[in-house]
């Protein structure tokens, strides 16, 4: 038997309104355009299509949508740790808890490894490397840890300095 997602919830104007304003606290932002989704208890998807709240319902009514528009992120502890995507929206906005990334530093991130450094801040930090928004990490005492997902990291390269040999 296959048990169907509970239903795709459009969060309410009030609803957005304290997700801005968490936003704003913590990194600055100060507006999101568009439709937020929730599906389950954390993860918040942003739609800026042409559909309206009422569309998208009643598609949903009709088609079992897994979600409306892109990840953009979620709240973990009543803090909100913006997705890859979501900080390429709204990097423009974006002008607190930002953590600039040496050559080395960003080297490692990409390669999915955590930061061992001490920071004075503590939570989550917008990660940038020269002019380019990379993500989201979260700094505690001791390091910063990376949220890039596996299939997205920058792999190592083997490169064989001898080339290979049919023996």
């Amino acid at each position: 038997m296959t048990i169907r997602n509970p239903r795709l919830k459009i969060i309410s104007q009030k609803e957005k309104e304290r997700i801005i304003s968490q936003l704003n606290k913590q990194f600055g932002i100060t507006k999101v355009k568009g439709i937020i989704s929730m599906r389950g208890q954390e993860r918040l998807f942003l739609f800026q299509g042409n559909l309206n709240e009422k569309e998208i319902q009643e598609l949903e009514r009709t088609i079992p949508l897994e979600r409306v528009g892109i990840y953009f992120g979620k709240f973990i502890a009543g803090e909100m740790r913006l997705s890859i995507e979501g900080v390429q929206l709204l990097k423009n906005q974006i002008t607190k808890n930002i953590f600039e990334l040496n050559d080395e530093q960003f080297d490692l991130w990409m390669k999915g490894n955590e930061l061992n450094i001490k920071i004075p801040k503590k939570g989550f930090m917008i990660m940038k490397y020269k002019n380019d928004f990379l993500g989201c990490g979260k700094a505690s005492e001791e390091k910063i840890t990376n949220f890039i997902p596996k299939n997205r990291r920058l792999k190592e390269k083997n490169i064989n300095k001898e080339p290979n040999k049919i023996h």
